[in-house]
């Protein structure tokens, strides 16, 4: 049973959005940022991606469940701190440490990714719109956690090295806390993101292994015609 209304809920939104506007803008500006670097393979690129993901979640932890959510869900300052754990997490191995590798992989791993960033970012609005939760009463891009933990499973897909386990927890549990709420407070937009740690996590193991083996096809390893940059020609 929880602890407010399906009404209630909205209007955390509504007044959420009225609060922070026009920043709903930067993050989807953000979120462009983040997509076009996922071309450029340099460290630059991979530690700009691992920021606008810590920045995402700092915010989301910080301003939506510790001061708006916190209004009707005493619960929401647990999530705050751990949002704001994921947001920490990101700067030191993904800023600091560069243990993320960023970038266009072959295979089902790499078209789930970009099928959950493009659901995150455009689908997941207009199914807002279509089920009677148009802005501002609906979740939005990069600064709730829904979408936010769904863009981050999609950018993590699209990696060329192995994923930290450590940074799949946090999104994980959040997958599941706030997937089963949605149902209960029918958001059908957020129904996703109870299966998207289920989806994304084997999706990464499988990848990980193969790329510790040396098997696994990734952008990086082939020239502008496909070609492998080992072969001599």
């Amino acid at each position: 049973m929880l602890p407010f209304t399906p009404e209630q809920f909205l209007i955390v939104f509504v007044n959420y959005n009225h609060a922070i506007w026009p920043i709903q803008i930067a993050a989807y500006l953000l979120g462009g940022i983040a997509v076009t670097s996922l071309f450029l393979t340099t460290p630059a690129s991979d530690r700009v991606i691992a920021g606008i993901l810590a920045a995402m979640w700092l915010w989301t932890g910080f301003f939506y469940h510790g001061i708006w959510f916190a209004v009707i869900n005493k619960a929401a300052y647990v999530f705050a701190a751990l949002f704001m754990v994921q947001g920490c997490y990101f700067i030191y191995a993904g800023v600091y440490r560069h243990q993320l590798r960023f970038g266009l992989r072959r295979g089902l791993a790499a078209w789930a990714g970009a099928a959950f960033v493009a659901y995150a970012a455009a689908v997941y609005p207009l199914i807002g719109v279509a089920t009677g939760h148009p802005y501002p009463a609906m979740p939005m891009f990069g600064v709730t956690p829904c979408p936010v933990t769904i863009f981050t499973f999609g950018m993590l897909l699209l990696t060329v090295g192995p994923v930290l386990r450590g940074l799949l927890v946090i999104p994980v549990v959040w997958s599941l806390i706030g997937g089963s709420a949605a149902i209960l407070l029918n958001v059908p937009q957020d129904w996703l993101l109870l299966l998207s740690g289920c989806i994304a996590v084997p999706l990464m193991v499988v990848c990980d292994r193969r790329a510790i083996q040396g098997v696994i096809p990734t952008a990086r390893n082939f020239d502008s015609f496909g070609i492998p940059k080992s072969v001599k020609l």
